[in-house]
């Protein structure tokens, strides 16, 4: 009976075996989809375009603009998104105090004008004395001569030409004087011309206000802001571009921004600037534990158009590719 079962268990492990593979057949392995790390590139593939996310910022970026002298605010000019021009005012200080020493300076040369036109017309009376006294001493030399007039005489008119010659001499000399002090006065003026300039301070560069840090009354320096200033001109898309194609981007290639996640074109450029070495994949990352190992190249695109978009805003940069 034993052997009956054993002859059995037997049977039914060779009919199993005979179920299994045949000699010669392979076996399918499952596995498991290789990540986005993991694909290798298939050196066939042509890439027309490289997409990243890039920042809008004007040219130039965003500036600070600081007082050139300390002070109290008297007035603002300008207000949170106002365009200015170059040299237009934008805050104007309290200026009593350089404009009694503008004054003050103003009062100083013409008193110095004065006292110089008094000494060229004492010049003046002292050349006629001094034509008088050379014909008197030309005369008594010539009575001399003549037995006509003394030794004496003539000596004391020699004299008077010598001490009216000096006196003219001390005259020119003290023209000089005063017209080089009438030099340091309008010296003066320029300085506290100057001075009272700065109290007008004025936009440096054509563009548009973001922002207004000060207000009236409030006391500024030099390192005070007085708010952040975007220069006018097209703005820029300032993007990165993966290792993998930064080779392939170049200056004058084409691109245009959108959405992030939408079709729609927001506006065109040219890529202007491309970054001289690869850095850490880090502008635009959000997430402090995103410890990705890949370089990324820094690019500039220069905008056509500034209407659609924001300063500071996230957008799709798309950069068309030479093939």
């Amino acid at each position: 009976m034993k052997v009956k079962y054993l002859f059995l268990f037997a049977l039914i492990g060779v009919l199993s075996a005979c179920g299994g593979k045949k000699e010669g057949d392979s076996v399918a392995v499952e596995k498991e989809p290789l990540t986005s790390t993991e694909v290798p590139l298939d050196s066939t593939m042509k890439v027309k375009e490289v997409v990243g996310i890039a920042r809008i910022e004007p040219d130039g970026k965003i500036i600070s603009i600081n007082a050139e002298t300390a002070g109290f605010v008297k007035e603002i000019l300008f207000a949170e998104n106002s365009r200015v021009k170059k040299g237009d005012v934008l805050v104007v200080l309290e200026s009593a105090i350089e404009n009694a020493q503008l004054n003050q300076a103003q009062s100083r040369i013409k008193t110095q004008q004065a006292s110089i036109t008094a000494a060229k017309a004492n010049l003046e009376s002292l050349k006629v004395k001094l034509a008088n006294a050379q014909n008197t001493y030309d005369r008594n030399l010539k009575l001399l001569q003549g037995n006509a007039a003394t030794q004496q005489s003539v000596d004391d008119s020699r004299f008077n030409v010598e001490d009216l010659q000096k006196q003219l001499s001390a005259q020119q000399a003290n023209i000089q004087q005063q017209e080089a002090r009438l030099e340091e006065l309008r010296a003066d003026i320029g300085l506290s011309q100057t001075q009272l300039g700065k109290k007008s301070l004025r936009a440096p560069l054509a563009g548009t206000f973001l922002s207004c840090d000060v207000k009236p009354g409030n006391y500024i320096s030099t390192s005070t802001v007085l708010g952040e200033f975007a220069k006018e001109g097209p703005y820029l898309a300032v993007g990165e571009v993966d290792e993998l194609f930064a080779l392939r981007v170049k200056n004058g290639n084409k691109a245009y921004i959108r959405p992030q996640g939408e079709r729609n074109i927001l506006a065109r450029g040219t890529v202007v600037f491309t970054g001289a070495y690869l850095k850490q994949k880090s502008l635009f990352s959000d997430r402090a534990d995103n410890l990705e190992d890949r370089r990324v190249r820094e690019v500039h695109v220069r905008l056509e158009d500034n209407s659609q978009v924001l300063i500071g805003s996230r957008v799709e940069c798309v950069i068309e590719l030479e093939n």
